[in-house]
């Protein structure tokens, strides 16, 4: 990793409040990208209560968005969020077809109108950075306005974790190897 990881003795009184907020909360733990946030104890504290909020407490719920973040970390090619997400996705009961096709960059069938929506929204807004008036429409229909805000935020808040991710080298766990081809 390209910047040190911090024990809690090396932490300040502001990076252990961060830490203990998060530990306290509803992760149970540390996450990765907040072991490189803390650095920037402000930064931490913002992020990981957005990510907290996004994670856990959205009307998409979790498999919608696993399958948001999965889009996420196979445009960035994310692999420790690939890693920790993909096991996530798959308890949140996507589909191991659906997970592959991501994975390898192609589209993927879904047995479901809101799974295509937040898919079809995800890699739109991704790839061009637009979305056009048919796929919105399309989401609106299929999980709501407020479904649409909260996706576009979560897929926001997985980029900056994929590009920490990824601009600090945060690695996988010793023995896992990365699953994404470039």
């Amino acid at each position: 990793m390209r910047v040190r990881d911090l024990s809690r003795e090396e932490m300040d009184e502001a990076q252990r409040r961060v830490a203990d907020e998060a530990i306290s909360g509803k992760r149970g733990r540390m996450p990765g990208p907040l072991r490189v946030w803390i650095h920037s104890p402000e930064l931490g504290q913002h992020a990981q209560r957005l990510g907290e909020f996004l994670r856990y407490s959205t009307t998409l719920g979790p498999r919608l968005s696993e399958l948001a973040i999965l889009v996420t970390a196979r445009v960035w090619t994310a692999h420790y969020e690939w890693f920790a997400h993909k096991r996530e996705a798959l308890k949140a009961g996507l589909e191991p077809e659906i997970i592959g096709a991501i994975a390898k960059r192609q589209v993927p069938s879904f047995p479901d109108a809101k799974a295509r929506a937040v898919y079809d929204y995800a890699s739109a807004l991704h790839e061009t950075h637009q979305v056009s008036q048919d796929v919105h429409e399309a989401a609106i229909t299929a999980i709501g306005e407020r479904g649409v805000v909260e996706l576009v935020g979560l897929l926001g808040y997985y980029t900056l974790v994929a590009m920490t991710l990824n601009a600090f080298e945060f690695p996988l766990p010793e023995g896992e190897a990365a699953e994404l081809e470039p």
